[in-house]
């Protein structure tokens, strides 16, 4: 009997899981190493795989959106995430949330299940000397294996600071002033909860939010400037540059005219839906880094949130990221280690998307150079051929980590007539068609199960 090939993952995050699934799909015998239960990140608290530690949305389900693009390119390479995002929805408007707990625990069980996957509960704290493997340890890596990565890319590496949203009980809400409606009336009415603001209640808000208290970073974090990546900034960071830009961010009004006057608020806030109960909701753009006591006080004075019970405070903890134009080839290997493959955040994709998207090329590509066939190619007319070449190409400079967007994707060959939602249509159309041909490429990569 052959021997099966075989594939090691470090890491059972998002990117982890995805790259463990494919490889074992295409019929290598994968070792996937997780650190938790025994030790946890300063921002994980499940035992669980792909825990959501931010948001629990995955962002636009639209496929004119370039994230909508991206999930449904994974759908039709058999993602693991995906199929676990779209079994445990939550409504969500135009967007795709899910119900965290009920997703963390179905990507477990699917991978845990898995006759090609074994599971080692150990923290890792070298790279294999040799090997396929692939490293999804995230953003915040362990101590000992960042010095292990840091050493063997001759860099310290970077890093931004990541801020998440607080969640509040549903049964703590003021129905009386909050509203359910989706913006624009897309979605279910009940997808998400609004709480309108008047000219004076939003100016005191912002007052108290200016002059509140933020958490001492230096807990866990010490002598580092204090870098935000744009699509996590906290509320407080956002607000201390103009009075109007949180009414023409996450506070905007418009498309939410409340009910008892027909008319849209001065400014409104936002609650999703974070789970399928429908008892805990999170601050849609509320990702903030005050400390626990001043996000009582200041968030409480959001009408209908007066009596607001706390299931998780907003917190803040360092991403690192590689250097990866320097580093990466555009299959998510080494340069200098064509067996050694990385995935998720650290590789400088930003977003839940983004980096299940990353190791799910970086796993194909694993299986296929353990296996011994020609990894299957994804071109830049794909979104995730597009994100690949973007953390892989040398002649960025100041590297920065970028969600998916349409930016970064082959331009079309012609115009397309009919505005941005036109162009953005063809785009996914072209993508889809040669997502296609890799799916049938990746198909042949093994057996499959």
């Amino acid at each position: 009997m052959t021997e099966k090939a075989t594939v090691t993952v470090v890491g059972a995050g998002l990117a982890g899981c995805e790259a463990a699934w494919q490889a074992a799909r295409a019929g290598c015998a994968v070792t996937l190493y997780e650190m938790k239960p025994s030790r946890y990140s300063p921002a994980h608290k499940a035992p669980t795989f792909a825990e959501l530690v931010c948001s629990n949305s995955l962002r636009s389900a639209s496929l004119s959106n370039a994230v909508g693009l991206l999930k449904e390119e994974m759908r039709r390479l058999s993602s693991l995430i995906m199929e676990a995002a779209d079994a445990t929805t939550v409504p969500a408007g135009s967007a795709l949330a899910v119900d965290r707990t009920l997703f963390s625990e179905y990507v477990t069980e699917r991978i845990r299940s898995h006759p090609n996957i074994t599971v080692i509960e150990r923290e890792v704290t070298s790279i294999p000397a040799e090997g396929v493997t692939v490293i999804a340890t995230g953003p915040l890596t362990s101590a000992a294996l960042a010095t292990e990565i840091a050493a063997l890319t001759g860099s310290e590496g970077l890093h931004f600071f990541d801020a998440a949203a607080p969640i509040v009980s549903g049964e703590s809400i003021d129905l009386t002033k909050a509203f359910f409606a989706s913006r624009y009336g897309k979605g279910s009415p009940e997808d998400y909860l609004n709480c309108p603001m008047t000219r004076e209640e939003y100016t005191a808000f912002y007052e108290a939010l200016l002059s509140a208290e933020t958490a001492h970073l230096h807990d866990f974090e010490t002598g580092e400037e204090l870098t935000v990546f744009e699509g996590c900034m906290p509320v407080e960071v956002m607000a201390s540059r103009g009075v109007d830009t949180l009414r023409f961010g996450p506070m905007k009004p418009v498309g939410l005219p409340v009910p008892s006057t027909g008319r849209d608020a001065y400014a409104t806030v936002q609650l999703r839906r974070e789970n399928r109960a429908g008892d805990m909701y999170n601050l849609v753009g509320f990702q903030t880094h005050l400390t626990f006591g001043e996000q009582r006080r200041v968030f409480r004075m959001i009408p209908g949130l007066e009596n607001a019970e706390f299931y998780r405070y907003g917190v803040m903890h360092r991403n690192t990221y590689m250097d990866s134009p320097r580093l990466l080839e555009p299959d998510y290997s080494m340069r200098l280690r064509k067996d050694l493959y990385f995935a998720g955040q650290m590789t400088g994709v930003e977003g839940y998307v983004e980096s299940t998207g990353s190791g799910l090329v970086a796993g194909l590509s694993a299986a296929a150079q353990a296996l011994g066939c020609p990894p299957p190619a994804f071109p830049r007319t794909t979104m995730l051929g597009a994100m690949a070449a973007y953390v892989s190409d040398p002649t960025v400079v100041n590297f920065q980590p970028m969600n998916a967007n349409f930016g970064i994707i082959l331009p079309l060959d012609k115009k397309v007539k009919g505005g941005k939602t036109a162009r953005n249509e063809a785009y996914a159309e072209r993508s889809l068609q040669c997502i296609d041909l890799v799916a049938s490429e990746v198909s042949r990569m093994g057996k499959g199960i």
